[in-house]
């Protein structure tokens, strides 16, 4: 017999971001409240991230409306620290022609792992993160994801009804900074 457990929705965690390309101005989670929200955190020299990662969040953010589903790639720079900054991210976004806008995880003075990065307990790259119209974290994979499941969950979370209360409830928080830490010492819980 299955047993009901219920599963506590967590607010992801706001991006932290010393720039962006591809967006007129920075972008917030909080921005965009009301679509599904595909963030795909990646490094250029990464080869699951060029090879799957990146043509796949270049797909969604191509067949997707924009108006329902956010596609923002983050670079978050753990190695090579010295070859990947932002005129060689430039370079590598016109070169792929990224149309997705990028954020820039912040460098951590204290630490390899840039803000976001550690923020989300990101394993490394590629990862793949799912936001709902709430702002609530539904899937935090490291690794692949394959079309199917990313389509499907895409899908899910489209057809989800939520109310205008629900979304006032999750601008209300926003604004008043009650925002409960998506991640913990054990990781990120979906």
């Amino acid at each position: 017999m299955k047993k009901n457990t219920t599963v506590e929705k967590i607010k992801a965690p706001e991006l932290i971001t010393s720039g962006w390309l591809n967006a007129s101005e920075p972008i917030t989670l909080a921005s965009l409240r009301g679509k599904v929200v595909l963030m795909h955190a990646f490094q250029m020299l990464c080869p699951g991230c060029v090879q799957q990662g990146i043509p796949q969040a270049q797909q969604v953010f191509n067949e997707f409306d924009p108006e329902r589903v956010a596609v923002i790639g983050l670079h978050t720079v753990f190695e090579h620290h010295e070859v990947m900054g932002r005129d060689a991210l430039e370079v590598f976004a016109y070169e792929y022609r990224l149309r997705f806008p990028i954020g820039i995880d912040k460098p951590n003075e204290q630490h390899s792992i840039p803000h976001t990065m550690m923020t989300y307990h990101m394993q490394g790259t590629p990862t793949t993160i799912l936001v709902d119209k709430t702002g609530h974290l539904r899937l935090h994979k490291f690794g692949h994801v394959s079309d199917f499941l990313l389509g499907v969950s895409i899908g899910t979370l489209l057809a989800e009804e939520v109310s205008d209360k629900e979304l006032a409830a999750a601008s209300a928080a926003d604004q008043s900074g009650d925002t409960q830490p998506g991640c913990d010492d054990e990781g990120c819980r979906v």
